[in-house]
């Protein structure tokens, strides 16, 4: 069986059933890339997983995982600009952090050309929003090409590095979670491997490169004509799909996921309508567009997420005097979560009540199941560092929660963590919670991963306006909650070792005087720290460490000889007071009908952070298995 860096590096044409995020990988390797930046987050890791699985000998591109997605999009940029096509990647809020940069880069001229892959989540999958990034893609002048399937992700790849080369301007690749994860045969072109051309080719020439205020209006001019001639691309028949079903009455033009939910519905319609299929949301193909709005007396616009494409084209509508009827969102839940088939279903239901047969109502009879919230793993140092934690906090402290696992401890039994905005954000808003605040001590946390990402903005300004707060490092040597993808501390990068920077010696470089470090699963030293840091009247560091158990316990069974291992309980020392359901929480323990506790061997690991726990001492140590 051939492994995937081997299929994906094929040089004659092949077929593959493969995920959207995989297909990319191989349309970069035909491309021509040459450099691939990114940040880790859902829905995009698995492209980095795949490009992990070419070897680095054989990869024909350079790969790095950058600290954060600002950084990430300027090492593209800087790539591009000497001449090699690039690539960056990362998920829908990652665009918020890189925007500072993004939204100034169809200013530019990018000679080696620039294609932006966004890993949009409607339906709030993986992400604390549904934010729509063709809002900045309008903002920044960017053209946007969304695929409706791991095929279309394969093609519209090619199709926007050609396209970026050609214009020399960045191009976005816009992908939902469906798109990303969905998986479908795809059919690849042949690849001949060549020797690339790595000359140098900057040239400031090209430019200018420094929008001073005289450059701005020429560099912007330049970017809205390159806008315009992008439109006839996307009224070529590549990117602009018409299925005529010979409705002159009805017509929906869509896109994307909602284009392949709305097959699957259209399949029992009584006429189906007629589709225009879009390729490129950004600039719309205006001239396509308005040709389907004159044949058709009704228009469905389906869309996910903001009324973008529909407020266009009703605008487009108004400015050709056209009486076409154009139907978009009618409800509030039109803007809210993923359009899959039973979303699409309910919609086109309220649009075109006789378009589709009536359905059966289902049986109220059927069990309800409950719900199952969101755990942190069996072992993971996070719950023995909430649960000692939570023992020096009183009811009236406030607590700031960050993006990473450690965001579930605002859960029960926990509840560390009233508050979350973003990642890096913690620091800053305690700050301004210890701000005219002498009786509600402010306690934040932040993983060790966003300390290097976004979090080290905030920490120096703690200690520049001697902000008065406690901020708990949460460090477990990886980005956990999205791979384990390695990061500054972790002594890795995706390539290579590297030194590790230590977390400690930077708060000690940045001037934090007062920093605790312990162990999590040492819960009473980790307490007793928390306690003295929280009565410094300075700003305070502890630094909360213990490896991700799950990466740990992976890595360990690939040695020889490794055996599971598993706690007990010692059921006659047992007095089934239940601080190891209902305090610890390890989803390992569970609670039988008559309140006896038996341990799944199926989630245990052996670790033993629980031991600790048990008032008892019902937990006695695991057994190193024979």
């Amino acid at each position: 069986m051939k492994r995937l860096g081997d299929i994906l590096l094929q040089e004659k044409p092949f077929s593959e059933i493969v995920m959207g995020n995989t297909a990319l990988v191989r349309a970069m390797i035909e491309a021509g890339t040459r450099v691939v930046t990114s940040y880790p987050g859902s829905p995009t890791p698995e492209i980095a997983a795949a490009i992990k699985s070419i070897p680095g000998e054989k990869r024909p591109f350079y790969f790095e995982f950058s600290t954060n997605e600002k950084v990430a999009t300027e090492v593209a940029y800087g790539a591009a600009l000497n001449g090699h096509l690039s690539t960056v990647f990362f998920k829908s809020v990652g665009l918020n952090v890189a925007s500072d940069t993004f939204v100034q880069l169809n200013l530019m001229n990018i000679i080696g050309g620039m294609v932006i892959i966004l890993g949009d989540d409607p339906g709030a999958n993986s992400s604390q929003n549904e934010q729509d990034n063709r809002h900045y893609a309008r903002m920044s002048y960017t053209p946007v090409l969304e695929p409706a399937s791991p095929s279309e992700a394969y093609v519209y790849y090619r199709e926007a590095a050609k396209l970026s080369r050609e214009k020399r301007m960045p191009v976005i690749v816009r992908l939902s979670t469906h798109v990303c994860h969905a998986k479908e045969k795809v059919s690849f072109q042949e690849w001949h491997p060549s020797h690339a051309d790595d000359t140098p080719r900057f040239n400031s020439a090209n430019g200018p490169y420094i929008p001073l205020t005289k450059e701005v209006f020429p560099m912007k001019r330049r970017a809205l004509q390159r806008l315009r001639e992008v439109e006839m691309f996307a009224e070529s028949p590549s990117m602009c799909d018409l299925l005529d079903n010979g409705n002159k009455g009805r017509g929906l033009i869509t896109f994307g996921l909602p284009f392949l939910s709305l097959r699957d519905v259209l399949e029992r319609a009584h006429a189906k309508p007629d589709i225009l299929k879009l390729g490129v949301v950004y600039p719309i193909p205006r001239n396509r567009v308005i040709a389907f709005l004159r044949e058709h007396e009704e228009i469905k616009i389906l869309e996910e997420l903001d009324d973008v494409m529909e407020r266009e084209i009703k605008a487009l509508a108004y400015d050709e005097k056209l009486s076409t009827r154009i139907i978009g969102k009618t409800d509030p839940e039109d803007w809210i979560g993923e359009y899959t088939p039973d979303k699409v279903l309910d919609i086109m239901e309220k649009t075109w009540p006789d378009l589709l047969p009536r359905r059966n109502v289902p049986d109220k009879g059927l069990p309800s199941v409950p719900n199952r919230p969101a755990q942190m793993c069996p072992g993971c140092g996070h719950r023995s560092a909430f649960h000692a934690i939570r023992k020096a906090l009183k009811d009236e402290y406030i607590t700031v929660a960050d993006i990473g696992c450690h965001t579930l401890g605002f859960l029960p039994p926990y509840q560390v963590g009233e508050i979350l905005m973003c990642m890096g954000a913690s620091t800053g808003i305690g700050s301004g919670l210890s701000l005219f605040n002498q009786s509600r001590k402010v306690i934040a946390f932040l993983g060790d991963s966003t300390f290097f990402h976004a979090g080290l903005p905030g920490v120096v300004n703690a200690v520049f306006n001697q902000h008065n707060l406690t901020l708990i490092v949460m460090e477990n040597g990886t980005t956990a909650m999205t791979g384990h993808q390695d990061h500054a501390a972790s002594g890795r990068n995706f390539n290579e070792p590297t030194e590790k920077i230590p977390i400690r010696q930077v708060l000690e470089g940045l001037g934090v005087e007062h920093i605790y470090e312990t162990d999590t699963y040492a819960q009473r030293e980790l307490t007793d720290l928390v306690k003295k840091a929280i009565a410094d009247e300075h700003f305070s560091v502890v630094i909360a460490k213990h490896p991700c158990m799950l990466k740990f316990t992976r890595e360990q069974q690939r040695q020889p000889g490794y055996r599971r291992r598993s706690v007990e309980i010692d059921q006659p020392r047992c007095e089934q007071l239940h601080v190891c359901v209902e305090q610890f929480a390890c989803p390992s323990f569970q609670r039988k009908p008559d309140g006896t506790i038996e341990v799944s061997k199926d989630l245990c690991i052996g670790d033993g952070s629980c031991i600790q726990v048990c008032p008892t001492g019902a937990i006695p140590k695991p057994a190193v298995p024979s």
